[in-house]
């Protein structure tokens, strides 16, 4: 076999998988992990990793393309560029990017700053009652309760959700930005 032959396999074996990955994300309709799509694919991971990564590059570099790939907490998924947002939010006849009130962008920042984190807590930090701030945030699938606090009462811990991530478009809660970096700009003021 000459080197020709070996190349255009290598180019045709790449095209099959991103082909048959990207049919897993459609199907799903949820996050994957690079570990599910290797198992399910027969591939090597570290091969999968690197097609999931050059997937990413090339929809993030196709303008005309209507989906890009994501990474999430080391899960993948096909989702909608932004700028189609106001035709798909038409389509399904529901407006899910409103804003959020202050209270509500409040609580969040709480919840993904301090996670795992109690109601009670989120009050004593805002110094105001969050529970109606909460429930938007669980209704519109950005926190949820993540397990119970091991004391008297077990009161309900909080975390953010995927969609949090999707929403703020982060890869994982380490792109958050620094409290420090607040800090330092409040004493700019």
């Amino acid at each position: 076999m000459d080197i020709n032959q070996v190349e255009f396999e290598e180019v045709s074996r790449k095209n099959a998988v991103i082909s048959a990955i990207e049919s897993l994300l459609f199907a799903a309709g949820e996050p994957l992990s690079a570990k599910d799509i290797s198992k399910i694919l027969y591939d090597d991971l570290d091969f999968i990793k690197d097609v999931l990564g050059e997937m990413i590059d090339r929809y993030d570099k196709t303008a005309s393309r209507g989906i890009k790939l994501i990474m999430l907490n080391d899960m993948y998924q096909l989702v909608t560029k932004p700028c189609n947002g106001e035709y798909v939010q038409k389509l399904l006849k529901k407006n899910v990017r409103q804003s959020l009130s202050q209270a509500s962008l409040e609580s969040l920042a709480i919840v993904a700053y301090k996670q795992p984190i109690t109601r009670v807590e989120i009050d004593e930090i805002r110094g105001v009652k969050s529970e109606s701030a909460l429930q938007r945030l669980i209704e519109r699938g950005l926190i949820e309760e993540v397990g119970r606090m091991d004391v008297i009462g077990r009161p309900i811990l909080y975390g953010t959700t995927n969609e949090f991530l999707r929403y703020f478009a982060l890869n994982d809660l380490d792109d958050l930005p620094s409290v420090g970096l607040f800090n330092e700009e409040e004493g700019e003021s």
